[in-house]
C-alpha cells in the first residue's frame, strides 16, 4: 500500500472506532501508531509517538486550559448562573413576548463570558430557567430549546474552549481569537432573541404575556446584585485585550477573581472548591489527553502527504473562499450528526488547515465559523450533546423528541447567522483589526 492508501484507510478506521463509540483519543492514538508502523516500521512509530507526545504535552500554550475550567467552574458552582437569569429575567425583556425565553438568552450570553463551556451553560440554566418557564405555561419545545440552544453560546462567546483549542492548533493568537468571536457570539445571540420573539407574537399561545405579578418583579434584581461578575469579565478580557496579559494570566487572574468573588458573596465552601478543582482536573485531563492524540495524528497525515495531496485537489476544483467554507460547513453539518464536538474538530483540523493556509484565508475568520459549525452540532440529532444534557435536567416532563422539535427553529436561525458570516467576514474581523 502507498502512504495516501493507509492514510485514508486509517482515516475511514477512525471513523468507523468513534461510531461505535470508541474514545476519540484511543482512536486517534492507536491508529496513527498503526500507520507509522505499516508504512514505515516500528522503530519510526516508536519514536515519532515519544518526541511528538512529549513536546506537545510540555508546550506553554496549553496552560489556559485548566486555568479557564477553573474560572468556569467555581463560577457554575458559586451559582453565579442564578443571579445573571434573575438579571435577565427582571429587566426590560420581560415585557417583550416570550420573555423568559429571551431573559434565558441573555443570561447564558453573559454566563458564556465566564464559563467558556457549552454543557456547563446549559445545564446550569437548565436546573434554573426551564423550570420556571414550564411553570409559567410555556410551551415545552419551546422552554427547552432555548435553553438547549444558548447554552450553545458557550462555544462562541470568550473563553470558548473550542476557540481555545484551536488557537493552539492553528498557532493564531487566542485574544484575537476571542476578540473576534465577540460580535459573532453577540450577533447569534440578538439572532435567538429576535426569532423568539418574532414567534411568539405570531403564536401567543407558545409563551403567556407575563401577570402583574411578573411585572412587579421587574427591577428588583439590578446591576448592584451581579457587578463582580461584570468586573470579572473586564478584568479577564480587558487586560487580555489591551495587552497587559498573555491568555495563560489571564485565566489564572480570571481563577482567582471567581474564587474571591464567590467568597465575597458567602457560596465558597470546602465542597464548592473541592468540585471545582476535580472537575477542572478531569477536564483538562481529558481534553490534554485528546489533543496529545490529534497532534500525533496530524503528524502521522503530514508524513503521508494526504493534507497536501486533498489540498492540491481543491485547488483544481478552483473552489473560492466562499463556497469552500460552505462545503466545510456541510461536512460538519453531517459529521455532527454522529461525533461529539472535539472529535469532529481534532478529526479535520490536521487535513482542512493546509488548505486554508493554501488559499490564503484568514486562520480567525476560519477558527470563528468552526466554531459555529461545531456549535450546532451540539443540538443537531441524533448527537444533540445539549439536547442530553436538557433531557437529564427535565426528566420525564418534557421527551426528547419535543426538545429536538423546539430546537429545529434555533437549527434555523443559525443557518442565517453562518450565512451572515461567511457573506460578511469583516463582522469577525472588524475588532481583530484594532490589535494590527
Amino acid at each position: 500500500m502507498s502512504d495516501l492508501q493507509i492514510a485514508g484507510a486509517s482515516l475511514a478506521v477512525i471513523l468507523m472506532l468513534v461510531l461505535l463509540r470508541m474514545p476519540i483519543a484511543i482512536a486517534l492514538l492507536g491508529v496513527s501508531f498503526g500507520g507509522i508502523w505499516i508504512a514505515y516500521g516500528y522503530q519510526i512509530a516508536s519514536s515519532m509517538l515519544t518526541a511528538v507526545t512529549f513536546d506537545f504535552s510540555t508546550h506553554s500554550s496549553l496552560s489556559p486550559i485548566p486555568m479557564f475550567l477553573l474560572m468556569g467552574f467555581v463560577a457554575y458552582y458559586g451559582k453565579m448562573t442564578e443571579q445573571l437569569f434573575n438579571f435577565a429575567r427582571a429587566s426590560f425583556l420581560r415585557l417583550l413576548p416570550g420573555g423568559l425565553a429571551v431573559a434565558a438568552i441573555g443570561g447564558a450570553a453573559m454566563f458564556s463570558a465566564v464559563t467558556g463551556s457549552s454543557l456547563a451553560c446549559a445545564a446550569a440554566l437548565g436546573r434554573i430557567a426551564v423550570p420556571e418557564m414550564l411553570k409559567a405555561g410555556y410551551q415545552p419545545g419551546l422552554a427547552t430549546g432555548v435553553i438547549a440552544a444558548a447554552g450553545t453560546l458557550g462555544s462562541m462567546i470568550p473563553p470558548s474552549l473550542i476557540l481555545l483549542l484551536f488557537g493552539i492548533f492553528a498557532e493564531v493568537p487566542i485574544g484575537t481569537l476571542f476578540l473576534g468571536a465577540i460580535i459573532p457570539g453577540l450577533l447569534t445571540a440578538f439572532a435567538y432573541g429576535l426569532m423568539v420573539v418574532l414567534r411568539v407574537w405570531a403564536n401567543p399561545a407558545l409563551a403567556p404575556r407575563p401577570s402583574e405579578a411578573d411585572l412587579a418583579d421587574i427591577g428588583k434584581t439590578g446591576l448592584r446584585d451581579i457587578w463582580p461578575i461584570i468586573l470579572l469579565i473586564f478584568c479577564v478580557f480587558g487586560g487580555l485585550f489591551a495587552g497587559f496579559f498573555t491568555a495563560t494570566e489571564a485565566g489564572a487572574v480570571g481563577a482567582i477573581l471567581a474564587f474571591v468573588i464567590t467568597a465575597a458573596k458567602g457560596s465558597l465552601s470546602w465542597t464548592v472548591t473541592k468540585r471545582a478543582l476535580v472537575d477542572t482536573i478531569v477536564s483538562s485531563a481529558a481534553i490534554l489527553i485528546i489533543a496529545m492524540s490529534a497532534t500525533f495524528f496530524a503528524s502521522f497525515l503530514a508524513l503521508t502527504q494526504l493534507p497536501a495531496f486533498i489540498s492540491q485537489i481543491i485547488a483544481d476544483m478552483q473552489l473560492g473562499r466562499i463556497e469552500l467554507m460552505i462545503v466545510v460547513f456541510l461536512l460538519y453539518i453531517v459529521l455532527g450528526m454522529f461525533l461529539e464536538v472535539l472529535g469532529i474538530m481534532l478529526l479535520t483540523l490536521p487535513v482542512l488547515l493546509p488548505i486554508f493556509e493554501a488559499m490564503d484565508i484568514s486562520l480567525i475568520w476560519v477558527g470563528i465559523l468552526l466554531a459555529k459549525y461545531l456549535e450546532m452540532g451540539l443540538i443537531t440529532p441524533p448527537v444533540g450533546l445539549n439536547v442530553f444534557v436538557i433531557k437529564s435536567v427535565v426528566g420525564r416532563a418534557v421527551r426528547t423528541d419535543v426538545i429536538f422539535r423546539g430546537i429545529a427553529w434555533f437549527v434555523g436561525t443559525d443557518i442565517l447567522v453562518v450565512a451572515l458570516l461567511i457573506a460578511f467576514p469583516a463582522l469577525t474581523l472588524w475588532l481583530p483589526g484594532f490589535l494590527e
